[in-house]
């Protein structure tokens, strides 16, 4: 587990990295509110505002998601893509999500069309950082078939309803976090917050009905190096 004092305080803030990684961990980590965060921190004789650890979260949760980004392996090559409808101040979003075989997201893109131009946007995004996938699963939505075969018409391509449930269940923690923020409150906080929150679970959630004891503890201890290793290398 995380050690507190185990590093030096960062240039520019009153409190050492290792609280900062902590309370960014902690929020992202469980369906937790900035309240219940600060709550967590006193309890262990951290005396800070809520107001304190959004600001961590704003600003070093990019950072924390682009190393996991950078240190994970290669995803397989079959990928399931979905999107879901979000609501913001009262307009309608789709938030796209490509996961892997594993149902680990990959990446999200909150856009407020789901027509071929937003496919293909959520493509070339998808096919830039990861690469080429050998099949895309997909609802019969048609714009991933138009978009598709624009951009990449030798791909394989599945359109059926009941082989998405990967990415459709995906959603689940989305929506579990949009209730514990009471609604994202506009498209750029809800696309900041996505892209940390599902990274974190990439490292933090494996799938602990696919391990024995063992294998979930070992998977567990490496996520928690890694996370050490990234607070250790944090800068303002």
């Amino acid at each position: 587990m995380f050690n507190l004092d185990a590093f030096p305080a960062l240039k520019g803030y009153r409190f050492p990295r290792s609280i900062i990684g902590y309370a960014v961990w902690a929020y992202h980590r469980f369906a937790m509110s900035l309240r219940d965060v600060e709550d967590l921190l006193a309890a262990r004789g951290i005396v800070l505002s809520y107001e304190t650890i959004r600001d961590w979260v704003n600003k070093f949760g990019h950072y924390f998601s682009g190393r996991i980004r950078r240190d994970r392996p290669t995803p397989n090559d079959k990928w399931h893509l979905d999107e879901c409808v979000v609501k913001i101040n009262g307009k309608t979003y789709w938030l796209w999500r490509a996961v892997d075989e594993n149902g680990d997201t990959l990446d999200t893109l909150l856009q407020s069309r789901r027509n071929t131009k937003a496919a293909k946007r959520f493509f070339c995004k998808l096919f830039k950082r990861w690469g080429m996938p050998r099949v895309l699963v997909t609802d019969k939505l048609g714009s991933y078939g138009a978009a598709k075969r624009e951009i990449a018409p030798d791909l394989e391509h599945r359109q059926h309803k009941g082989l998405n449930n990967r990415a459709e269940a995906s959603h689940r923690h989305t929506r579990r976090r949009e209730e514990v923020m009471g609604r994202f409150k506009s498209p750029c906080q809800a696309q900041r917050f996505l892209s940390a929150h599902d990274q974190v679970a990439a490292i933090f959630r494996p799938k602990r009905h696919r391990l024995s004891a063992a294998s979930f503890r070992h998977a567990r201890a490496d996520a928690f190096c890694l996370w050490n290793d990234y607070t250790a290398e944090l800068h303002a």
